[in-house]
């Protein structure tokens, strides 16, 4: 009996692990990319996606816990005016994952040997979220191998985390119920990855590719299984942050767009929230007051270094704005290598 159940047992995990595999199999990634894998550091190989294009060489970035593959949707529209790569982190997707090497200096590192060893001439970086770290270190440390940085929601850092501040959690946390609402979504569907993407993106505010997901998860059957990425990475990676961001010795233009509002009426307008009372304005205004503060703190550490970088602002985009607001940013980006490509000449 004993016998019979262990058998049972294998052949139904041995099925479900054949289903998934054959479904890994069935999918194709549909962006227009090249997937190459470069080393740079011993052992430890970097997934890189190559979309192609003409003209100024861009390197794109993804924040903590995603890979390349998050910018498959937003990539194309790219292709014009650029050449673009996107570069998978160690411990993600399908970079390596050594057990070390997950400090900011070596993420940076990791990013400046895979354009030097695919020869990438003086790109501009593009990062979101943690990987302003990154391309701080190396606009840093490598300025003349550079053209310009690009930052994408990407300028916190631990000395001044909003979520740090005190004063500010206590204001958000009087702000109007109703200003603070989410949209109404029903349950996430893992059933396939089409229906994941789907539920999940109404949870989100935008859907992430399908390549993105499928870095992330594991197939079961036709469904979404088991997260693939190991639990320590990213508390590794979180650990390795520098604590204080330093923009000193960054001799490139420099543009960050930012998910945030500076006034009261610039959020109300974002999103079409009207107070009730004079009290609920009151709250609002309070919070945002707050808000110039902690923000302010973050954006003068660049600006105090790079005194011409153009920060922008977007009110109620959310952290991934690059798929919110999908056509602000790509527009400021044109704008933004056409200007290094002038300056150049």
């Amino acid at each position: 009996m004993w016998c019979a159940t262990l058998s049972l047992a294998f052949l139904t995990v041995f099925a479900g692990g054949l289903a998934g595999a054959q479904e890994a199999r069935r999918w194709t990634d549909p962006a227009a990319h090249e997937v190459r894998f470069v080393t740079v550091d011993e052992g430890v190989t970097l997934e890189v996606l190559d979309w192609g294009g003409s003209g100024r060489a861009l390197v794109l970035i993804a924040g903590s816990g995603n890979t390349g593959h998050v910018f498959d949707d937003f990539v194309p529209q790219l292709r014009d005016c650029c050449h673009v790569y996107a570069i998978t982190r160690r411990g993600y997707g399908a970079s390596s994952r050594p057990p070390s090497g997950y400090a900011d200096q070596r993420l940076a590192d990791d990013v400046f040997q895979a354009i030097e060893r695919l020869r990438i001439d003086k790109p501009i970086l593009v990062g979101h979220s943690m990987a302003g770290g990154e391309m701080t270190t190396i606009g840093r440390q490598h300025s003349d191998r550079i053209s310009g940085i690009v930052y994408i929601d990407a300028l916190g850092d631990l000395e001044d985390d909003p979520a740090a501040d005190q004063e500010w959690l206590a204001l958000q946390q009087k702000l109007p119920p109703g200003l603070q609402r989410g949209p109404k979504c029903g349950p996430v569907d893992r059933s396939t990855f089409a229906e994941y993407r789907r539920t999940w993106g109404c949870t989100l505010g935008f859907m992430l590719p399908e390549a993105e997901l499928r870095a992330a998860f594991e197939p079961a059957g036709e469904g979404v299984g088991a997260y693939r990425i190991p639990e320590w990475v990213s508390p590794a990676i979180g650990k390795g942050q520098v604590y204080r961001r330093d923009y000193s010795g960054i001799r490139v233009p420099v543009l960050a767009l930012m998910n945030g509002a500076q006034t009261t009426d610039q959020v109300l307008k974002a999103t079409g929230y009207e107070p009730t009372n004079e009290k609920e304005r009151a709250a609002i205004d309070a919070f945002m007051a707050r808000s110039r503060i902690v923000f302010g703190r973050i954006v003068d550490k660049l600006t105090r270094h790079v005194p011409d970088a153009r920060v922008l602002w977007y009110p109620n985009a959310g952290h991934y704005l690059f798929l919110t607001r999908q056509a602000d940013v790509l527009r400021e980006l044109h704008a933004f290598v056409a200007a290094v490509d002038a300056k150049r000449r």
